[in-house]
């Protein structure tokens, strides 16, 4: 039986990398981890495994944050409106 590859997943590292706890997902940015979605931690194998994945995840953020001199607050991001290109 062979064992999955780990996903890597830096946090803070780049503007690409996605990975999935359930139907949770965490996008990394430059500055912000965007997570959305929802996961249902139950309590049976499955459930254990996406916990033990989510702790391992937001351990290393949390390690990355506190690796960081941080700001007070982060501005708001820079949303720009485009036209439509199938209008």
């Amino acid at each position: 039986m062979s064992k999955k590859k780990p996903v890597t997943f830096v946090p803070f590292a780049n503007e690409a990398d996605v990975i999935g706890v359930g139907d949770l997902t965490l996008e990394n940015r430059l500055d912000r981890i965007t997570i959305s979605g929802d996961v249902d931690l139950t309590a049976d194998v499955p459930g254990l495994e996406h916990a033990r994945r989510l702790h391992a995840v937001l351990g290393e953020i949390v390690a990355a944050l506190e690796a960081r001199e941080l700001p007070a607050q982060l501005p708001p991001p820079d949303v720009k409106t485009i036209d439509n290109p199938f209008a």
